[in-house]
């Protein structure tokens, strides 16, 4: 029987643990803050929640246009009150009740379940508390912890990362956002929404800069006109706690003011203290793991999946490299990594979902394709739901018409992206798309809609 020790409970780890219970495998998994890791713990199921909370309260503020009224809300008739002692409650018992949950399947795989810190100590020995684990094969799953910028320490209190501040007893009044990535992107849209007044700021030029730019740009134009200002070309240099909130002084020397400040410059790999250097496991510059497309590590028998290589920092990537990993150690039927198949989303409001190949892969010569852009307004279900911004975006070969790639800007993009998804993985043309049924009125008939004109292009 193969003998497996996987360090990290996170979906790298757990679903990676599963897998390999499931090929045979004597599956020992470490974790040392809580099972389902920072994803679940500290990261996406509580952020994700938080929005949940944010969307509620945008639907009800911008639903005057549906003829809809509030009356009787505290804490005046007409607004839509957050108590945020609850939302944050409710965030970490739902967190807790999923960690639960992931504890369950692994103990009821047969997993040997400990809590700990884990260090190897060669490439078949893992060190945890006071006993070594000899295996055969180790995959260390360790994630990836906030970027601590000097002279911007979080305290916890009022400069926070986005681990602590589901720890706040009240709605920030002033919330500064340092950061204008997908992390940035996210808590800023979402504290705009639950009645904060926030200021983003951004180093580049617009928000989400690795994303879609004409996405991007429908969500800046949204968050501007809810109220969030955003400072573009702007660099925090520190950040400093004051007597009733926090300063934060810019590159140029101005300085902005508030009660807290989020910190979300990036983050860093878990991979300090795991004993790789006297192994030979490979780092690069910043210290992610180097892996190939099926998770193995410069080292045989040592296998790295998830936020600590670096690769798309993604909870479902992370899943399928572990799972990945497992079945090639296993010997079983095995696909690399393709990253090209991936979903990945934006959860600001409204969303911003993307697979495939890029607008800027398209624009840098990487693929040739045709691409059309189908705004949501002439949607009927978006114009039944007050939808007035956001768009789909197709891209495809200009011989064959097979899609490549797309873009959803929606709300609710995370699960209109699905249908593109399989077009890509599946290779299916624009005529396969178009001459699909879809429901009428819906979202997803401007996908059918963004296949038909790309036909009468082809």
């Amino acid at each position: 029987m193969t003998s497996v020790v996987i360090i990290g409970g996170g979906p790298g780890g757990y679903e990676a643990a599963l897998v390999a219970a499931q090929l045979g495998a004597q599956v020992s998994i470490v974790e040392a803050h809580g099972w389902g890791g920072s994803a679940v713990l500290s990261d996406c199921v509580p952020s994700k929640t938080l929005i949940a909370t944010a969307e509620v309260v945008t639907m009800a503020s911008e639903s005057g246009a549906l003829g809809v009224r509030i009356h009787d809300q505290a804490p005046s008739p007409g607004v839509v009150h957050v108590d945020m002692v609850e939302v944050n409650s409710r965030i970490k018992n739902l967190a807790t009740a999923q960690s639960h949950d992931v504890q369950m399947s692994l103990t009821n795989a047969g997993i040997a379940l400990i809590r700990g810190s884990a260090r190897l100590k060669s490439a078949h020995v893992v060190a945890v508390n006071d006993e070594e684990l000899v295996a055969d094969v180790i995959l260390i799953a360790t994630g990836a912890s906030p970027r601590i910028v000097a002279g911007s320490e979080p305290d916890g209190e009022r400069i926070l990362t986005w681990e602590q501040i589901y720890d706040l007893p009240t709605l920030p009044e002033k919330l500064i956002v340092v950061g204008s990535g997908v992390t940035g992107a996210e808590f800023a849209s979402a504290y705009n929404a639950l009645g904060s007044e926030v200021v983003l700021i951004s180093s580049r030029t617009r928000v989400l800069p690795n994303e879609d730019p004409d996405a991007a740009a429908v969500v800046e134009e949204v968050c501007r006109h809810r109220g969030m200002v955003i400072m573009s070309n702007a660099r925090a240099t520190s950040v400093e706690r004051t007597e009733s909130g926090v300063r934060v002084v810019l590159q140029s020397g101005e300085v902005v003011e508030g009660t807290h400040c989020l910190m979300a410059v990036g983050s860093v790999p878990n991979t300090a203290d795991l004993g790789l250097d006297g192994l030979g496991v490979a780092l690069d510059d910043a210290g992610f793991i180097v892996t190939d497309k099926v998770s193995r590590t410069s080292v045989a028998g040592i296998y790295a999946a998830g936020d600590c290589t670096g690769i798309l920092m993604l909870a479902s990537t992370a899943a399928m490299q572990g799972r990945i990993a497992m079945r090639h150690a296993m010997g079983d039927a095995v696909v690399p990594l393709d990253l090209k198949g991936v979903c990945a989303n934006v959860f600001t409001d409204p969303e911003i979902a993307t697979v495939g190949w890029s607008q800027a892969d398209i624009d840098n010569g990487l693929i040739e394709a045709t691409s059309v852009h189908l705004p949501l307004a002439t949607n009927a279900r978006a114009k039944m739901s007050g939808v007035t911004h956001g768009f789909v975006k197709l891209f495809c070969r200009p011989g064959t018409g097979i899609v490549v790639g797309g873009v959803v800007v929606a709300p609710k993009a995370s699960e209109l992206i699905y249908p593109i998804a399989i077009a890509v993985d599946q290779q299916l043309s624009v005529d396969q798309i178009a001459n699909s049924f879809t429901v009428y009125p819906s979202m997803t008939g401007s996908i059918a809609e963004a296949a038909r004109r790309l036909h009468l292009r082809s």
